[in-house]
């Protein structure tokens, strides 16, 4: 399933390219509608059911468009999954494109877990030495782990940069073990 979902957030990722339209508000307007339709059991119910025809169902998405003020380019888009039955699949295809997006601009997520809250200063620094290690911009959340003592994790892909107390101390366990 993966493959498939992969498959329509790439074709609307390089849509979104070769447009050099907004990457910003296309995945704001995608995860917008996809908010909707999962938040929604009446519209999940209408966009799957296979009793209702495709042409109701565009009708139905041209009309939510036109409320939200989304672009064309979502609205085929869309129209797209519609036709093929994979607005089921809607969240994982806006995972899949905003990490899409992502690649293509450069930029990685990074998951910090930190023993305190770091000020905006201290983030500020931890992005831009990640931005130079990784060579991408980085887009950071962050989370508090008091179980850390001191110090920051920070996972960037499947790459972690452990630079807490508690993994300094695993780290002098192992070699004083050896």
């Amino acid at each position: 399933m993966a493959v498939v979902t992969g498959r329509y957030a790439r074709a609307f990722a390089e849509v979104i390219a070769a447009q050099k339209a907004d990457a910003e508000k296309a995945v704001e307007e995608l995860t917008h509608f996809s908010a909707m339709i999962t938040g929604s059991a009446d519209l999940r119910n209408v966009f799957q059911n296979p009793s209702v025809s495709n042409d109701q169902k565009i009708k139905l998405l041209d009309a939510i468009v036109k409320k939200m003020g989304a672009s064309r380019l979502l609205r085929n888009f869309l129209a797209v999954l519609i036709e093929h039955h994979r607005v089921g699949q809607i969240e994982d295809v806006t995972r899949q494109f905003k990490q899409d997006l992502d690649e293509r601009m450069g930029i990685a997520a990074a998951q910090v877990s930190s023993a305190r809250e770091l000020t905006a200063a201290e983030k500020k620094s931890l992005e831009k030495q990640l931005s130079t290690a990784t060579g991408k911009t980085i887009r950071a959340t962050y989370s508090e782990d008091a179980t850390l003592l001191g110090g920051a994790v920070v996972r960037v892909g499947s790459t972690i940069y452990d630079g807490s107390v508690r993994g300094r101390l695993e780290k002098i366990k192992e070699t004083i073990g050896n």
